[in-house]
Order: C-alpha cells, then structure tokens, then sequence
C-alpha cells in the first residue's frame, strides 16, 4: 500500500510502499476512502507534540471500509463503513475507565500518534474504537466528523447548557460546532485572527450573529466560549468578556504558552477548563446528532500524495474549513 509517512519531525512527509497490515486480536484493517487533516497532525508533524515512535503514518479522522477481521472480533463485518477518531485504544480497568473517563486512560493509545493512522490506503484499528457510518453519506464530508466533529463536540458539552456562545479560531471544528449550536437554537460569536475576511464572511455564512477579530469585544458578554485556537494568549482575552459564572473550554491538545493574567479575569466563579481526547460516549452523542442537522463541512480534498500541501494550508490559515486526504 501507499502511505505518507513522518519519518522525522518538522521535515516532510515522505510518500512510500509498506506492506498490506495484517490485523491482530481485536482489530480490523480498513480500506481508507478518506482521510481528515487535523491541527493536530501538524503539531506532530511540526515536533510540537513529539511522536512517541517514528516512523508514523498520521492521520485520525478515518472513514473507510472494513476490508479484513482480526482474530476474535464479532462486533464488525467485512464491507461496513466504520470510522476512526483519535482515541485507539484504552486499557479499560485503570480508575479512568472504569468511571466512564476513558479518554484520561494513561495507557491510551491514540490513532496517528502511538498508532498508525489514515494517511495511507488501509488502515488498521481496534474494532471497539470503530464507528459505524451511514452507508449512504459522502466519505469525505464524514471525515472531519471523525476529529473536528467528536472532540469539538466533547468541549461543546462542557458550555451545552449555555445559550450564548463564543468560538475562538473558526476553522474545522469551530463550523462544525456551530452547526449543531444553531440547530439547538444557540446564538454563536465567532472570533478570527485578525485581519482574517474571509474566515469572518465563512463565520457569517455559518450562522454567527457577531464576527470580530480575535482581540475584539463582542456586541455583549457571553455565558460561555470555546477556544479552539492554538493560543494560550486568547484565554485572558476571552476571559475578559464572560459573564459571571461563565465557562472558558480549552479545545485543542496543544497550546502556546498562557501569559501572566490578574486574578479579577478568573473571579465572579468564571472556570476553565481543558478538553483531553474523548471517549466513545462523546463519540455516540455525536453521531446521533450529526445526521440530524444534519453536520455538513465545508472541505477542500487533496490527493494522498498532497499531504504536505494540507498541512502547510493548516499552517499557514489558508483552509475553509476542514483538508480531506483521498487516497
């Protein structure tokens, strides 16, 4: 099979043959028929978050078809669509797993990090972290579901009870989100880098009643918001503009440095609070809602051997929306 490679951190992938892997005890292999770029790839990419083995083969927003079972594996079929999202693997007896938190599991595994991931033709996956997928859906739009659309989703659960949002960095799960916000009946805020018009015009096509940059004030104070932005320097900008009560959900596994802030940011009960991975509840939540909105993200597709160009379009904030490897 073809696969992009990372055989060295913060040079390019590398596009190459490997062998056809043969599924073990409670896998599947998958045939990838799309692939979603993540912020987080290019942080691994990049050697901001270091991969724990190399080489490694990316990507974990998967959708494809089972193409082969592993020994003792009863819950799939070969030929179902499934797909396959960050969380690979969790030992489910440490105290974590057991009170339903297994995305805190110390001994996780993650797809495109410890496991090989969907930048390739097949894929391999632990069947129980496999999703079943609407036969009759476009693989492609599927994809950002996988990442953009769980893991968003598990910090939109965090500010659910709350009726006026705010999302900072408005890129793939930002609009995602803010699907199912507005489908819930929300009023959103959307906040881009500055100087950013066309991701302020995609937010307004998304459904945002206000659209500032990132350092602005909004219109009023917000009951809750989403920074989805790589930056810790927006936590006390945001801060600055909720209510008493409100909640701060740090979205993103990796974030710059948080500066030095007054205490008076935090007071009046205001919280934070990080988002690490997710689990599969997060995920049944969310796949019971997506075909309901029904969540429908703006992609820009690139063949396999393109995945340097997805990542450097990440980079550089050059996407609408989500970037989506086809083999």
């Amino acid at each position: 099979m073809r696969a992009m490679t990372l055989r060295e951190a913060k040079r390019p992938l590398v596009l190459e043959e490997r062998p056809l892997p043969e599924p073990g005890p409670g896998q599947v292999r998958i045939r990838v028929e799309a692939s979603g770029v993540c912020r987080t790839d290019q942080h691994i990419a990049d050697g901001e978050l270091p991969p724990p083995r190399l080489p490694l083969v990316l990507g974990h927003q998967i959708v494809g078809r089972v193409d082969a079972l592993g020994p003792g594996v009863e819950n799939r079929k070969v030929g179902e669509r499934v797909g396959v999202g960050w969380l690979g693997w969790t030992c489910g007896q440490c105290k974590f797993c057991r009170r339903g938190e297994e995305n805190l599991c110390p001994r996780a595994r993650f797809t495109g990090y410890h496991l090989d991931g969907g930048f390739a033709e097949f894929a391999l996956a632990f069947a129980d972290y496999t999703y079943p997928l609407p036969e009759a859906g476009d693989p492609v739009k599927m994809a950002p579901w996988m990442c953009a659309g769980l893991t968003g989703f598990r910090s939109y659960r965090f500010v659910r009870d709350k009726n006026l949002l705010g999302f900072y960095g408005f890129g793939a799960a930002a609009h995602l989100l803010a699907q199912v916000a507005r489908f819930e009946g929300k009023r959103f805020f959307a906040f881009v880098r500055p100087g950013d018009e066309e991701a302020k015009a995609f937010a307004r096509e998304m459904g945002a009643q206000w659209v500032g940059d990132s350092t602005e004030a909004p219109p009023e104070p917000m009951e809750g918001a989403i920074v989805f932005a790589p930056v810790g320097a927006l936590i006390p900008e945001a801060l600055k503009h909720l209510e008493p009560g409100g909640t701060l959900v740090l979205g993103g596994i990796y974030m710059s440095p948080v500066p030095e802030m007054p205490y008076d940011l935090l007071w009046h009960e205001r919280k934070i609070r990080s988002v690490a991975n997710l689990t599969r509840e997060d995920a049944r939540l969310f796949l019971e809602i997506a075909p309901k909105v029904p969540v429908t993200p703006e992609v820009e597709v690139f063949p396999l051997e393109a995945a340097n160009d997805a990542l450097d379009a990440l980079r550089t904030g050059k996407l609408r929306g989500s970037a989506v490897l086809v083999p």
